[in-house]
């Protein structure tokens, strides 16, 4: 123990079975990135400009789509300098960084997720009341918790994590993450089970709201028409993209603790980088094909500026 060195550099080893088709990795993975900023950059853009889009739900969504932008960021601009580069290394202040930003995206958007289904509660089960309940006052505070409530969750991990003594500087993996960094501890700590268990925990109280809130809906639904059409509008693709978001975490999560050492290099990275692909992706363009009031204003502002180029 007392030979061990400081470690200042970590060794990502998720790329070393790449290099024959690094180049078109490097295309794909910026065409991706593109698409991202694309999707939801149109998304931001439009909630922001339009005033009629200053809802609760669209600000709740308008938010989901700059968490994806913010968490995407941690991830996409050192993958591609690694694609391009032999030596697969990121610094120790680094590797803590990447690893809370990808945490904190990740809970941000079950956070954002909730209060998107809450609101869609109140709407469909309460809506004589929607309007008092769902203030400004209320969405501002409800976004801001959205907000601190990931980062100071996430923080203290990463600060239990970065309290630790390690014993090693390999991970097997192409980003950082608090629990492949907890691995390379000499000693176990009570702190590092303690508080990502009160983590998952917490966000697995999510879930169950979430599921709380359909039955309800889906129950309240039944009984009306209008209900019915309100729900398969704004509800269906609220639905989806938590499934895509739980679905992915779940994949990458279960797998990391529980999967089998036989997989390939390639089915890992895929499984890894699933909840920073789908996601970020899906999201914007379910609710801008699915919801008719930020369709039809994405496409009367491509025609308008189309008209003005002919």
């Amino acid at each position: 123990m007392d030979n061990v060195s400081v470690i200042t550099m970590f060794t990502l080893s998720g790329l070393n079975g790449t290099t024959n088709y690094r180049v078109t990795l490097f295309a794909l993975t910026l065409l991706c990135y593109c698409l991202i900023w694309l999707v939801n950059v149109t998304i931001i853009v439009t909630i922001i400009m339009d005033k009629s889009l200053h809802e609760p739900m669209y600000i709740f969504l308008c938010n989901l789509c700059i968490n994806g932008l913010y968490g995407t960021a941690g991830f996409y601009p050192k993958f591609l300098v690694d694609l391009l580069s032999n030596i697969h290394v990121i610094s120790y202040a680094g590797c803590f960084l990447q690893g809370f930003v990808l945490h904190s995206s990740a809970c941000a958007d079950f956070s954002l997720l909730v209060l998107m289904a809450y609101d869609r509660y109140v709407a469909i089960c309460r809506p004589l009341v929607y309007h008092s309940v769902m203030t400004t006052q209320k969405i501002c505070l409800l976004v801001f918790l959205a907000w601190l409530v990931p980062f100071n969750l996430l923080f203290l991990s990463t600060i239990t994590t970065l309290r630790s003594r390690l014993c090693g500087s390999h991970i097997p993996k192409i980003y950082c993450i608090n629990f492949l960094i907890g691995k390379l501890a000499c000693s176990a700590s009570i702190a590092n089970v303690i508080v990502p268990a009160f983590n998952y925990t917490f966000y697995f109280g999510h879930v169950i709201f979430v599921v709380w809130s359909y039955i309800y809906m889906i129950r309240t639904c039944l009984t009306s028409k209008e209900n019915r059409s309100k729900f398969m509008q704004t509800c269906l693709p609220h639905l989806f993209c938590l499934i895509v978001v739980v679905g992915s975490l779940l994949f990458d999560l279960l797998y990391m603790r529980f999967g089998s050492k036989d997989i390939s290099q390639s089915v890992e990275n895929f499984m890894a980088i699933e909840f920073l692909v789908v996601p970020p992706i899906i999201n914007p363009l379910i609710y801008g094909f699915k919801l008719t009031r930020i369709r039809n204003r994405i496409q009367s502002f491509m025609c308008s500026k189309s008209s003005v180029f002919r």
